[in-house]
């Protein structure tokens, strides 16, 4: 953290406010909003009022839902918005000695940490995956529903409201022809958008991943080529670099390292044990024929006797 911007922006997130604290120089200046559309926007405003550089750092923790809102706001609007993991700005904190743990220390503290840490900006959800993710709640929204749905029915098939019981039914039969409809409406949305179609497909590779498994993770997860791990997992490595001595476009060799990544996660997962690189690579070098050890030994070649 040895760099230092003069101008930066720290916004404590939380469900129902933002807590803004905006430094330059030696001022502070901090606004209190709602965590809506409408705080959002006054959100904008507000920050362009205090005639900030386009490229002044603006910092937010990572809180799911309630942080990724206003940093697509953000985002959207052009500002370098960096939505970090708690864990760097509690690390921080201690180096700073900080102890108060008010909304507006935080939001000052994310502030000079804005200021001095080296961040990367975030990368907003595409249009596409950003419609996707709705229609995707839509459809659990539905399904959560039905379950209910069939619960009470479960219930009133203990007693004589039979005229209940019939009204759950149909209700029943409709929510899943609208959960039909709304499953064909998101094939339809991944089918029409070529990143998300391969990726789906790619995902669907795997056994027991359907239509609506994928379309979750595409939807939550977005482009997993921002996590693919050509720089850090070494069986990634050894692939990217196999596919990269074969002459193979970069495109490509993303997409090949996200198949890869994907089916270590499905494994991990599946085996319940924690990753273990030699596993993978072992089975890597005997198919792919990359191994750095040395070969072993070969016994020359002799004549079989014939033991007819």
């Amino acid at each position: 953290m040895d760099k230092m911007n003069e101008q930066a922006v720290g916004i404590d997130v939380s469900k129902a406010k933002l807590d803004i604290c905006v430094i330059s120089g030696e001022k502070l200046k901090t606004k209190v909003l709602s965590n809506t559309a409408t705080g959002h926007g006054e959100l904008l405003r507000w920050l362009s009022q205090r005639k900030l550089a386009a490229d002044t750092p603006i910092v937010l923790e990572a809180t799911g839902p309630y942080s990724e809102s206003v940093a697509i706001a953000l985002a959207d609007a052009g500002w370098a918005v960096s939505v970090v993991n708690p864990a760097r700005v509690a690390g921080f904190a201690q180096s700073e000695l900080s102890r108060n743990k008010t909304d507006r220390a935080d939001a000052k503290l994310l502030a000079r940490f804005a200021q001095r840490a080296a961040l990367v900006v975030w990368e907003p959800p595409s249009e596409a995956v950003r419609e996707l993710r709705a229609l995707v709640d839509r459809l659990q929204a539905l399904i959560d529903m039905r379950q209910q749905e069939l619960n009470r029915l479960e219930a009133l098939e203990q007693g004589p409201a039979a005229n209940v019981s019939a009204m759950v039914k149909e209700h029943v039969a409709w929510l899943d022809e609208q959960i039909r409809k709304l499953q064909g409406s998101i094939d339809d949305h991944i089918d029409g958008h070529p990143e998300l179609k391969q990726d789906a497909q790619l995902m669907q590779s795997i056994p027991g991943i359907g239509n609506r498994t994928a379309a979750q993770f595409l939807a939550y997860i977005g482009d997993v080529r921002r996590f693919v791990a050509t720089r850090h997992n070494p069986v990634i490595i050894a692939l990217a670099k196999r596919l990269q001595h074969k002459g193979l476009a970069p495109k490509a060799i993303v997409g090949a390292s996200m198949r890869k990544l994907v089916h270590l996660i499905y494994g991990v997962i599946k085996s319940g044990q924690p990753f273990q690189a030699e596993i993978p690579l072992r089975a890597l070098e005997i198919q792919e024929g990359i191994s750095n050890r040395d070969p072993e030994p070969r016994t020359p070649n002799r004549v079989t006797p014939n033991r007819a």
